[in-house]
């Protein structure tokens, strides 16, 4: 596994006068397979950023163990084959997008030529222009973004770990962001991101976990978590005529035309799609497709995130 974490735990002190632990990560368990795309998600507070410094030891565990490559969480040699994306990126402003690349050429040990080369290879591949000769203190947060982006790509890192990678962005840079990640998936790098826009996680991921209130709600392949409720069914079908439809309309939740000459039958979770397909063959029409209609990701984000609330409180109130 590119990253394995076991019951990994964090706890902050709170309060000024009598200082509590307040558990942030609470037993932690899950691995990201070389050359996927995983999607840590959750709403804001849920331990997807705490889950992160853990992984690069910005922070330290209370309890519980993290492996990167293969490496104990924070080795030395793990690090170097890696880059990461704060969701908050703080540069030197002073700098220009170019000699702030190089600077974090140099702590890689880049030759001048190759921090010059990859430097600018970088800057084009997120977009900066001519302004990467502007100091950073002019450049908008979503220039910024675009600017982490590109120091976390300079060592052609094998795990690239982004924090919130679309934040700040508008609409055109969040696509070009999308398509970036897509294409470094395609070179074979390991891509772990965190995210509070499905949609965003929806398009790229191939296995996600969501967290809630520092515990994992949900994990697994993301077509799998879709399948598990099915909404319904929808069957597409030809040559329906008046006297079928009249038929079928009390064993159906709608019947809609489509262009075509096209019908849309949908049926509830309860049924099963085999005597409807049954009905419309003795009734002359002919079956296109039957397919379930699946949960989306939102549906499981909101179920998901609603059971781990209810199950906090209810240990809360068994407390």
């Amino acid at each position: 596994m590119v990253i394995r974490t076991e019951a990994l735990t964090k706890d902050f002190t709170a309060g000024f006068w009598r200082p509590r632990p307040r558990r942030a990560l609470d037993a932690l368990t899950f691995d990201v397979k070389p050359g996927e795309i995983f999607g840590l998600l959750g709403p804001n507070g849920a331990g997807k950023t705490t889950t992160l410094k853990l992984l690069l030891q910005l922070l330290f565990p209370t309890s519980g163990r993290a492996e990167l490559l293969g490496r104990p969480a924070g080795d030395v040699e793990a690090r170097r084959r890696l880059g990461y994306l704060p969701e908050h990126p703080y540069f030197y402003d002073y700098l220009t997008a170019e000699e702030l690349l190089e600077y974090f050429g140099r702590l890689f040990d880049l030759d001048p030529a190759s921090r010059r080369r990859r430097a600018s290879t970088m800057l084009d591949e997120v977009g900066i222009g001519a302004e990467r000769r502007l100091p950073l203190r002019k450049f908008s947060k979503g220039m910024l973004q675009r600017v982490g982006l590109a120091q976390a790509m300079l060592n052609e890192p094998e795990l690239l770990i982004l924090d919130e990678p679309m934040s700040g962005l508008d609409p055109i840079g969040r696509r070009d962001v999308r398509n970036l990640i897509a294409r470094l998936h395609g070179e074979g790098r390991t891509i772990l991101f965190s995210s509070h826009i499905l949609s965003d996680a929806e398009s790229l991921c191939s296995r996600i976990a969501i967290l809630a209130n520092g515990r994992l709600a949900a994990s697994g392949p993301l077509r799998e978590l879709l399948s598990e409720h099915v909404r319904g069914w929808e069957i597409l079908a030809r040559g329906l005529t008046a006297e079928a439809r009249s038929a079928l309309t009390p064993s159906v939740l709608s019947i809609t035309p489509l262009p075509g000459g096209l019908w849309q039958l949908l049926l509830p979770a309860s049924s099963r799609p085999e005597p409807l397909v049954a009905a419309l063959a003795s009734h002359g029409a002919t079956l296109v497709s039957a397919s379930p209609q699946l949960e989306t990701l939102e549906e499981v984000f909101v179920r998901s995130t609603a059971a781990s609330a209810g199950a906090a409180d209810g240990a809360g109130g068994a407390s």
